[in-house]
């Protein structure tokens, strides 16, 4: 079996590792090993926080929906059976767009849906 030299493959592999992890702090950023460990943890972080960033969206605009209904006279959930009643279909994102941007408009939609 003829001799395998590993030296262009293994240079290629640590400047790909240490290009990954540039401006990392202390031996994170220079040295090899500590910098496929960073690599692992910063990976799983990024795919766990993927979720969170969407979980906390989501929150977000319950907040800002009952926030918003509040002053009116109706709580999130009051509004949101009213909102199912009348069969009106607007998802939880747009209703908050609504109340940040049209407070005017989301009003009158409370209005209408207090109303019937």
């Amino acid at each position: 079996m003829s001799r395998v030299k590993r030296g262009v493959t293994k240079l290629k592999r640590r400047r790909n590792v240490l290009a990954q992890v540039k401006g990392y702090r202390f031996g994170r950023s220079t040295k090899e090993r500590t910098a496929k460990e960073a690599i692992a943890h910063a990976g799983r972080y990024a795919f766990r926080d993927r979720r969170t960033k969407k979980r906390l969206a989501r929150n977000l605009w319950s907040v800002r929906i009952n926030a918003a209904a509040r002053p009116v006279g109706l709580s999130y959930s009051k509004l949101i059976g009213a909102l199912k009643k009348s069969k009106i279909t607007l998802d939880r994102k747009s209703l908050s767009a609504l109340a940040k941007d049209y407070p005017e408009a989301f009003e009158r939609l409370v209005k209408s849906v207090k109303v019937a």
